[in-house]
Protein backbone atom coordinates (compact mmCIF):
# COMPACT_ATOMS: atom_id res chain seq x y z
CA UNK A 1 0.00 0.00 0.00
CA UNK A 2 0.79 3.32 -0.96
CA UNK A 3 1.81 5.35 2.29
CA UNK A 4 -0.48 8.26 2.89
CA UNK A 5 -2.66 9.53 5.60
CA UNK A 6 -5.75 7.83 4.36
CA UNK A 7 -6.70 5.73 7.61
CA UNK A 8 -7.75 2.15 7.16
CA UNK A 9 -10.08 0.17 9.05
CA UNK A 10 -8.28 -2.75 10.93
CA UNK A 11 -11.67 -4.96 10.85
CA UNK A 12 -12.33 -4.41 7.13
CA UNK A 13 -8.93 -5.04 6.21
CA UNK A 14 -9.24 -7.93 8.01
CA UNK A 15 -11.99 -9.55 6.17
CA UNK A 16 -10.27 -8.19 2.76
CA UNK A 17 -7.08 -10.09 3.67
CA UNK A 18 -8.84 -12.95 4.52
CA UNK A 19 -11.30 -12.75 1.60
CA UNK A 20 -7.56 -12.18 -0.99
CA UNK A 21 -6.72 -15.37 1.32
CA UNK A 22 -9.19 -17.41 -0.21
CA UNK A 23 -9.40 -16.54 -3.81
CA UNK A 24 -5.55 -17.42 -3.73
CA UNK A 25 -6.80 -21.10 -2.24
CA UNK A 26 -9.10 -21.24 -5.56
CA UNK A 27 -5.92 -20.64 -7.28
CA UNK A 28 -4.05 -23.17 -6.10
CA UNK A 29 -7.08 -25.80 -7.24
CA UNK A 30 -7.40 -24.59 -10.11
CA UNK A 31 -3.76 -25.29 -10.93
CA UNK A 32 -3.75 -28.55 -9.22
CA UNK A 33 -6.65 -29.82 -11.22
CA UNK A 34 -4.84 -28.46 -14.49
CA UNK A 35 -2.11 -30.31 -13.40
CA UNK A 36 -3.74 -33.29 -12.46
CA UNK A 37 -6.27 -33.68 -15.38
CA UNK A 38 -4.03 -32.20 -18.36
CA UNK A 39 -0.59 -33.42 -17.68
CA UNK A 40 1.62 -31.56 -20.27
CA UNK A 41 -1.04 -29.72 -21.83
CA UNK A 42 -0.12 -27.36 -18.30
CA UNK A 43 2.69 -25.78 -19.71
CA UNK A 44 0.78 -24.18 -22.81
CA UNK A 45 -2.22 -23.11 -20.34
CA UNK A 46 0.34 -21.57 -17.79
CA UNK A 47 1.84 -19.55 -20.85
CA UNK A 48 -1.87 -18.53 -21.47
CA UNK A 49 -2.73 -17.65 -18.83
CA UNK A 50 0.67 -15.77 -18.11
CA UNK A 51 0.03 -13.30 -20.87
CA UNK A 52 -3.72 -12.93 -20.48
CA UNK A 53 -2.81 -11.66 -16.89
CA UNK A 54 0.32 -9.22 -18.69
CA UNK A 55 -2.17 -7.74 -20.68
CA UNK A 56 -4.81 -7.14 -18.14
CA UNK A 57 -2.84 -6.17 -15.55
CA UNK A 58 -0.91 -3.32 -17.93
CA UNK A 59 -3.63 -2.49 -20.43
CA UNK A 60 -7.05 -2.45 -18.22
CA UNK A 61 -7.12 0.47 -16.71
CA UNK A 62 -6.39 2.54 -20.20
CA UNK A 63 -9.27 0.31 -21.98
CA UNK A 64 -11.45 1.13 -18.98
CA UNK A 65 -10.94 4.67 -19.29
CA UNK A 66 -11.59 5.16 -22.96
CA UNK A 67 -14.44 2.73 -22.77
CA UNK A 68 -16.30 5.17 -20.09
CA UNK A 69 -15.28 8.58 -22.16
CA UNK A 70 -12.36 9.50 -20.12
CA UNK A 71 -10.59 12.86 -21.49
CA UNK A 72 -8.28 14.47 -19.38
CA UNK A 73 -8.36 18.01 -18.57
CA UNK A 74 -5.98 20.97 -17.46
CA UNK A 75 -6.83 23.19 -14.50
CA UNK A 76 -7.91 25.51 -16.85
CA UNK A 77 -10.67 23.14 -18.53
CA UNK A 78 -11.75 22.11 -15.31
CA UNK A 79 -10.40 24.82 -12.00
CA UNK A 80 -12.79 23.27 -9.30
CA UNK A 81 -12.53 19.62 -9.98
CA UNK A 82 -8.32 20.22 -9.99
CA UNK A 83 -9.00 22.46 -6.98
CA UNK A 84 -10.60 19.93 -5.21
CA UNK A 85 -8.05 17.15 -5.93
CA UNK A 86 -5.42 19.18 -5.11
CA UNK A 87 -6.79 19.46 -1.40
CA UNK A 88 -7.50 16.46 -1.19
CA UNK A 89 -3.52 15.55 -2.35
CA UNK A 90 -2.06 18.00 -0.28
CA UNK A 91 -4.53 16.32 2.91
CA UNK A 92 -3.42 12.76 2.51
CA UNK A 93 0.41 13.57 1.63
CA UNK A 94 -0.29 11.93 -2.07
CA UNK A 95 0.86 12.72 -5.82
CA UNK A 96 -1.71 14.47 -7.95
CA UNK A 97 -3.23 11.68 -10.75
CA UNK A 98 -3.98 12.68 -13.74
CA UNK A 99 -7.42 14.62 -13.76
CA UNK A 100 -10.56 13.46 -16.72
CA UNK A 101 -14.02 14.63 -17.39
CA UNK A 102 -16.51 12.04 -18.63
CA UNK A 103 -19.35 13.54 -20.72
CA UNK A 104 -22.14 11.88 -19.19
CA UNK A 105 -25.47 12.78 -17.65
CA UNK A 106 -25.31 9.52 -15.04
CA UNK A 107 -23.63 11.46 -11.97
CA UNK A 108 -20.54 8.94 -10.98
CA UNK A 109 -16.88 8.84 -10.59
CA UNK A 110 -14.05 6.34 -10.90
CA UNK A 111 -10.39 5.88 -10.63
CA UNK A 112 -7.98 3.73 -12.57
CA UNK A 113 -4.51 2.86 -12.93
CA UNK A 114 -2.40 0.44 -10.94
CA UNK A 115 -0.59 2.97 -8.46
CA UNK A 116 0.06 7.17 -7.65
CA UNK A 117 2.70 7.35 -10.84
CA UNK A 118 -0.20 5.60 -13.58
CA UNK A 119 -3.28 7.11 -11.61
CA UNK A 120 -6.61 8.88 -13.36
CA UNK A 121 -9.30 9.99 -11.38
CA UNK A 122 -12.48 11.00 -13.43
CA UNK A 123 -15.76 12.75 -12.53
CA UNK A 124 -18.97 13.35 -14.88
CA UNK A 125 -20.45 16.12 -15.71
CA UNK A 126 -23.72 14.86 -14.69
CA UNK A 127 -21.50 14.47 -11.34
CA UNK A 128 -20.37 18.08 -10.90
CA UNK A 129 -23.22 19.32 -12.08
CA UNK A 130 -25.52 18.23 -9.42
CA UNK A 131 -23.23 18.00 -6.23
CA UNK A 132 -22.16 20.82 -3.70
CA UNK A 133 -18.24 21.40 -3.39
CA UNK A 134 -17.96 19.44 -0.27
CA UNK A 135 -19.93 16.85 -1.44
CA UNK A 136 -17.90 16.54 -4.64
CA UNK A 137 -14.29 16.78 -2.31
CA UNK A 138 -16.03 14.18 -0.85
CA UNK A 139 -16.36 11.63 -3.60
CA UNK A 140 -13.61 12.57 -4.97
CA UNK A 141 -11.39 11.72 -1.91
CA UNK A 142 -13.41 8.18 -1.88
CA UNK A 143 -11.52 7.81 -5.36
CA UNK A 144 -8.16 8.67 -4.05
CA UNK A 145 -8.43 6.31 -1.36
CA UNK A 146 -8.87 3.92 -3.80
CA UNK A 147 -5.59 5.16 -5.42
CA UNK A 148 -3.55 5.24 -2.45
CA UNK A 149 -4.67 1.65 -1.42
CA UNK A 150 -4.04 0.55 -5.45
CA UNK A 151 -7.48 -0.96 -5.45
CA UNK A 152 -7.34 -1.49 -8.92
CA UNK A 153 -4.24 -3.97 -9.04
CA UNK A 154 -6.01 -5.58 -5.78
CA UNK A 155 -9.70 -5.92 -7.75
CA UNK A 156 -7.35 -6.96 -11.57
CA UNK A 157 -5.29 -9.68 -9.24
CA UNK A 158 -8.01 -11.00 -7.45
CA UNK A 159 -10.25 -10.66 -10.65
CA UNK A 160 -7.92 -12.53 -13.04
CA UNK A 161 -9.06 -15.98 -11.72
CA UNK A 162 -12.88 -15.27 -12.77
CA UNK A 163 -11.63 -14.59 -15.85
CA UNK A 164 -8.92 -17.51 -16.44
CA UNK A 165 -11.83 -20.04 -15.35
CA UNK A 166 -14.34 -18.37 -17.36
CA UNK A 167 -11.97 -18.87 -20.61
CA UNK A 168 -11.32 -22.56 -20.33
CA UNK A 169 -15.04 -23.12 -19.57
CA UNK A 170 -16.29 -21.71 -22.64
CA UNK A 171 -13.28 -22.76 -24.84
CA UNK A 172 -14.72 -26.34 -23.93
CA UNK A 173 -17.76 -25.63 -24.61
CA UNK A 174 -17.14 -23.58 -27.93
CA UNK A 175 -15.12 -26.93 -29.15
CA UNK A 176 -17.91 -28.91 -28.18
CA UNK A 177 -15.71 -31.29 -26.25
CA UNK A 178 -18.19 -32.76 -23.98
CA UNK A 179 -19.31 -34.24 -27.03
CA UNK A 180 -16.08 -35.70 -28.91
CA UNK A 181 -15.42 -36.65 -25.25
CA UNK A 182 -17.87 -39.49 -24.64
CA UNK A 183 -15.86 -42.79 -26.31
CA UNK A 184 -12.63 -41.04 -25.33
CA UNK A 185 -11.54 -42.60 -22.57
CA UNK A 186 -10.02 -41.45 -19.44
CA UNK A 187 -9.18 -38.28 -22.12
CA UNK A 188 -12.70 -37.64 -22.68
CA UNK A 189 -12.62 -37.92 -18.69
CA UNK A 190 -10.58 -35.20 -18.18
CA UNK A 191 -12.32 -33.00 -20.96
CA UNK A 192 -15.49 -32.89 -19.23
CA UNK A 193 -14.04 -32.69 -15.88
CA UNK A 194 -11.50 -29.47 -16.69
CA UNK A 195 -14.70 -27.66 -17.78
CA UNK A 196 -16.96 -28.27 -15.03
CA UNK A 197 -13.81 -27.72 -12.29
CA UNK A 198 -13.59 -24.24 -13.92
CA UNK A 199 -17.51 -23.36 -13.87
CA UNK A 200 -17.21 -24.20 -10.04
CA UNK A 201 -14.07 -21.93 -9.67
CA UNK A 202 -15.39 -19.21 -11.80
CA UNK A 203 -18.48 -19.04 -9.38
CA UNK A 204 -16.67 -19.36 -6.35
CA UNK A 205 -14.26 -16.48 -7.81
CA UNK A 206 -16.60 -14.12 -9.19
CA UNK A 207 -18.84 -13.98 -5.52
CA UNK A 208 -15.51 -13.76 -3.20
CA UNK A 209 -14.25 -10.79 -6.19
CA UNK A 210 -17.83 -9.36 -5.51
CA UNK A 211 -17.53 -9.43 -1.86
CA UNK A 212 -13.68 -8.16 -1.80
CA UNK A 213 -15.15 -5.34 -3.84
CA UNK A 214 -17.68 -4.19 -1.37
CA UNK A 215 -15.14 -4.25 1.41
CA UNK A 216 -12.95 -2.06 -0.44
CA UNK A 217 -15.70 0.04 -1.34
CA UNK A 218 -16.39 0.20 2.59
CA UNK A 219 -13.02 1.07 3.20
CA UNK A 220 -12.65 4.03 0.72
CA UNK A 221 -15.87 5.47 2.49
CA UNK A 222 -13.90 4.98 5.76
CA UNK A 223 -10.91 6.81 4.69
CA UNK A 224 -12.60 9.72 2.81
CA UNK A 225 -14.80 10.76 5.22
CA UNK A 226 -12.16 10.47 7.98
CA UNK A 227 -9.59 12.08 5.98
CA UNK A 228 -11.99 15.45 5.07
CA UNK A 229 -13.40 15.42 8.46
CA UNK A 230 -16.63 15.32 6.91
CA UNK A 231 -19.02 11.98 6.37
CA UNK A 232 -22.09 14.24 6.39
CA UNK A 233 -20.95 15.40 3.43
CA UNK A 234 -20.22 12.20 1.53
CA UNK A 235 -23.64 11.09 3.04
CA UNK A 236 -25.29 13.76 1.21
CA UNK A 237 -23.27 13.01 -2.22
CA UNK A 238 -24.55 9.26 -1.85
CA UNK A 239 -27.81 10.08 -1.25
CA UNK A 240 -28.23 12.90 -3.73
CA UNK A 241 -26.60 10.37 -6.42
CA UNK A 242 -28.72 7.49 -5.69
CA UNK A 243 -31.87 9.99 -5.98
CA UNK A 244 -30.79 11.16 -9.11
CA UNK A 245 -30.57 7.50 -10.47
CA UNK A 246 -33.95 7.52 -10.84
CA UNK A 247 -34.11 10.18 -13.06
CA UNK A 248 -31.50 8.65 -15.82
CA UNK A 249 -32.71 7.40 -19.20
CA UNK A 250 -32.81 3.52 -19.04
CA UNK A 251 -31.17 2.80 -21.97
CA UNK A 252 -28.20 5.17 -20.58
CA UNK A 253 -27.85 2.92 -17.06
CA UNK A 254 -28.22 -0.14 -19.43
CA UNK A 255 -25.00 1.07 -20.90
CA UNK A 256 -23.43 1.99 -17.78
CA UNK A 257 -24.20 -0.99 -15.71
CA UNK A 258 -20.99 -2.90 -17.24
CA UNK A 259 -18.59 -0.41 -15.73
CA UNK A 260 -20.57 -0.61 -12.18
CA UNK A 261 -17.58 -2.17 -10.41
CA UNK A 262 -15.57 0.94 -11.28
CA UNK A 263 -18.13 3.15 -10.42
CA UNK A 264 -18.12 5.38 -7.02
CA UNK A 265 -21.88 4.67 -6.84
CA UNK A 266 -23.41 1.39 -9.47
CA UNK A 267 -26.08 2.27 -12.04
CA UNK A 268 -28.91 -0.06 -12.62
CA UNK A 269 -31.29 -0.11 -14.92
CA UNK A 270 -33.91 -1.84 -13.15
CA UNK A 271 -34.81 -2.16 -9.43
CA UNK A 272 -35.52 -5.59 -9.68
CA UNK A 273 -31.91 -6.51 -11.30
CA UNK A 274 -30.17 -9.15 -10.28
CA UNK A 275 -27.12 -7.77 -10.49
CA UNK A 276 -28.20 -5.85 -7.11
CA UNK A 277 -27.76 -9.62 -5.50
CA UNK A 278 -24.26 -10.00 -6.62
CA UNK A 279 -22.80 -5.71 -6.41
CA UNK A 280 -20.08 -5.14 -6.35
CA UNK A 281 -21.27 -2.55 -3.88
CA UNK A 282 -22.42 -1.99 -0.17
CA UNK A 283 -26.33 -1.21 -0.42
CA UNK A 284 -26.83 2.98 0.28
CA UNK A 285 -28.02 1.88 3.62
CA UNK A 286 -24.72 0.05 4.52
CA UNK A 287 -22.44 3.24 3.58
CA UNK A 288 -24.70 5.82 5.60
CA UNK A 289 -24.68 3.71 8.49
CA UNK A 290 -21.39 3.45 8.79
CA UNK A 291 -21.00 7.14 8.23
CA UNK A 292 -23.47 7.87 10.83
CA UNK A 293 -21.00 5.97 12.69
CA UNK A 294 -18.01 7.67 11.91
CA UNK A 295 -19.83 11.20 12.53
CA UNK A 296 -20.42 10.17 16.04
CA UNK A 297 -16.74 8.88 16.43
CA UNK A 298 -15.68 12.35 15.25
CA UNK A 299 -18.11 14.49 17.41
CA UNK A 300 -16.50 12.69 20.58
CA UNK A 301 -14.33 15.00 22.74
Amino acid sequence: MTRSRFTLDRGLTTRMVTTMFLIGLLYVVLVGVLLVLLHGAWLVIAVVAGVLFIAQFWFSDKIIALSMGAHEVTPEEAPELHGAIDRICALADMAKPRVAVARSDIPNAFATGRGERTALVCATTGLMRRLEPEELEGVLAHEMSHVAHRDAAVMTIASFLGVLSGLITRVALWSGFARSARNAGPLGLAIVLVPLASAVVYVLSFLLTRLLSRYRELSADRAAALLTGRPSALASALTKVEGQMARIPTEDLRKAEPYNAFYFMPAFSSKDSLSRLFSSHPTLEQRLDQLARISTELARP
